[in-house]
């Protein structure tokens, strides 16, 4: 294997760049071959193009997905929660409807009391920033370091 200007690139390299990013075989070997086996430009280049993946793929819609409920024991508490995703194919997965399981379970634990921000009184905010605010006073008193500059 060579890179543009016939610079050789070896197995190893390719695995190391593999081990240090996360990328397939075959992308690793395709930057450093587009960055003539410099292992930095190869990352770079490897950076840059996950960024333009991303972008063609940030204007998709979710269009299939879940709705997960749950139900606390006693009927108390219940939670929906609709999780989408591309295609049917990965919502049919075990592991999309154990990640919307889990989603359910902790919304469920956090018990939250409203649906979005804009349904939260301002008074409840206001309460709640005046903890926050005793409790960091609290820290600094106690000689935490909650607030200074680490």
């Amino acid at each position: 294997m060579s890179g543009a200007n016939g610079t050789p690139i070896s197995a190893s390299q390719i695995q190391e760049l593999r081990e240090q990013t996360g990328a397939g075989i075959m992308e690793c070997k395709k930057a450093l071959q587009e960055t003539q086996g410099n292992m930095e430009k190869a990352k770079a280049w490897l950076r840059d193009r996950g960024v333009a993946i991303a972008a063609k793929k940030g204007g998709r819609l979710a269009n299939d997905g879940l709705v997960g409920s749950y139900i606390h024991a006693g009927g108390r508490l219940g939670v929906l929660v609709e999780l989408n995703c591309e295609t049917d194919y990965v919502a049919r997965t075990e592991e999309f409807q154990t990640l919307l399981k889990e989603i359910c379970m902790q919304v469920a634990a956090a018990q939250p009391r409203w649906v979005s921000r804009d349904q939260v009184p301002a008074e409840a905010l206001d309460e709640k920033r005046k903890q926050f605010e005793q409790e960091a006073l609290k820290e600094k008193k106690a000689g935490g370091r909650g607030g200074e500059d680490r």
